[in-house]
């Protein structure tokens, strides 16, 4: 059984980030709301106590058995996490006159504390919080310190609960933490004693016996899109099912230029049962005359239910229905504040599980996006598919400004063909979270040659981002920027001008519709 790490999440906004540090020690880190009981069948080796927007003050917080806890497993409080510790047995923590938000100077106390061994005796750490703790009470002593914050770390006496427990006010997890890292693996892996062994490799052994058990001899079917999450799904359920496993890709005819062709190709080189169905009459007579984004995208996800539908139909013994949920989807529909709520409807396939009598099967539904690409990697699935820019669902449809038809299908495919091309030439495509062209239902005047030109604009988007909640527009260098300008001008008959936009989100979104 793997080795768990279980993070009783408090709101915090870092605590995806405190799930991610433990994993990067090759141990299985899981995060559940603070308040929900613990499965102590699972093979816990420590708990982690989160940050949180809220006081120890407020009466929201619900209080937890931190008795029961400290008594099987090994503890560490984080910011919020180490003052609840401190205000449950019964010392100070005072709220402060300001935020403490930045970097501080660490300075050790006690260089051969099993959590901070190893460590300089000075480093930078990172402060975000409001409250304080001011006193420790009788069996905690203070092991580390900042200028401003006299108890910045401390190990609570393990004749009090029977394990070892501590409280750092900083946030290890933050990247702005340098020795951070350290401490994560000092906890969990000397500490805690994790082995240590949760790997790609053995994420994909034990997750093929768990699918073999769960389907048996059934049939299951997955709607496959050219992305990573669903390329990575549908792998590893052909692995445990063979050719039970029917992955259906739909060209809806707003995917990229030849992308319908390639990505079949690919699938079908990694022996995957995969049937193209070729449906894009179908969406262009649904899209005919619609400009409203909203209702595109509502055209687009009846059509998909409809033509999916009818092809699994024309399969036998199908009673799954494969999704590529990934982690961050199912920690998002988790509230802290009350009990797990149902997976946000964006990750089913609009509804297709209840009106298909299908049941669901996630196989990635506890790996972060860079743990699926890892995952892919030892899979053998080719890089071009794993690391490709992540694309809207609905597809071009949403960078098509206006109505949608073929003839701009085809105008835009032309230029965000030379526009991806020449980035991944340049280098700069693997620096760039996310690019595309958007085709503005404007025309301007140009001058071809000698003569007048009244022809579309093209919009360029690049973005940096960590998950798309927040985004950067990416500063390409001036000189990409004109001969990519230069060519999808020359090169794509209808178009005189290319525009780039220079537009963060928040305020604006990173698709334009």
């Amino acid at each position: 059984m793997v080795d768990k790490i279980v993070i009783l999440d408090y709101g915090s906004q870092y605590t995806q980030l405190i799930a991610r540090r433990v994993r990067e020690c090759q141990v299985y880190s899981e995060i559940q709301p603070y308040h929900h009981p613990i499965n102590w069948k699972d093979n816990i080796k420590g708990v982690i106590l989160s940050g949180s927007p809220w006081s120890v003050h407020d009466h929201v917080i619900k209080d937890i058995d931190i008795e029961d806890i400290a008594s099987k497993v090994p503890v560490l409080g984080i910011c919020f996490g180490a003052q609840w510790i401190i205000h449950h047995l019964g010392g100070t923590v005072s709220r402060s006159e300001k935020r403490e938000y930045g970097p501080a100077t660490l300075r050790v106390l006690d260089q051969s504390n099993p959590l901070l061994a190893g460590l300089p005796q000075h480093s930078q750490v990172w402060m975000s919080h409001a409250d304080t703790i001011e006193r420790v009470p009788d069996r905690v002593r203070v092991i580390a310190e900042t200028e401003d914050i006299p108890i910045a770390a401390y190990e609570v006496d393990t004749t009090l609960w029977g394990n070892p427990v501590w409280g750092v006010q900083f946030h290890p997890e933050v990247s702005h933490t340098s020795h951070g890292m350290h401490i994560f693996r000092r906890f969990v892996l000397d500490i805690c004693q994790c082995r240590g062994d949760w790997t790609p490799a053995s994420f994909i052994e034990s997750t093929i016996e768990q699918l073999r058990q769960q389907l048996g001899r059934d049939h299951a079917i997955i709607a496959m899109s050219g992305g990573v999450d669903s390329t990575v799904a549908g792998v590893l359920v052909h692995r445990a099912i063979g050719s039970r496993m029917h992955g259906i890709f739909i060209d809806n005819g707003l995917l990229r230029k030849g992308e319908f062709e390639q990505v079949l190709n690919a699938y079908r080189s990694l022996g995957l049962n995969v049937h193209g169905v070729d449906a894009r009459e179908e969406f262009y007579s649904g899209l005919k005359g619609v400009v409203d984004p909203e209702q595109k995208r509502k055209i687009i996800g009846k059509t998909f239910i409809e033509v999916f539908e009818r092809w699994a139909k024309k399969l036998s013994d199908v009673r799954w229905l494969v999704q590529g949920t990934i982690y961050p989807d199912v920690i998002e529909s988790v509230s802290v504040h009350g009990p797990s709520v149902t997976i946000k409807s964006h990750h089913n396939v609009g509804g297709l599980p209840e009106r298909m009598h299908l049941r669901i099967v996630e196989p990635l539904r506890m790996l972060f996006k860079d743990e699926v690409r890892k995952v892919g990697r030892a899979l053998g699935i080719p890089d071009h598919i794993l690391n490709r820019h992540p694309f809207p669902g609905p597809g071009l449809a949403i960078r098509i400004i206006g109505e949608v038809t073929p003839q701009h299908v085809q105008l835009l495919q032309q230029a965000d063909e030379i526009y991806i091309r020449m980035l991944k030439q340049s280098g700069w495509y693997d620096k760039i979270w996310q690019a595309g062209a958007i085709l503005l239902p404007i025309k301007t005047v140009g001058v071809m040659g000698d003569e007048r030109s009244y022809e579309r604009v093209i919009a360029l988007r690049a973005v940096n981002s960590r998950d798309g909640m927040t985004a950067q527009w990416t500063p390409l260098p001036h000189e990409l920027l004109a001969q990519i300008s230069s060519t999808i001008i020359n090169q794509v008959p209808g178009i005189n001008r290319v525009v780039y936009d220079i537009s963060t989100k928040p305020p604006s979104t990173i698709e334009w519709e």
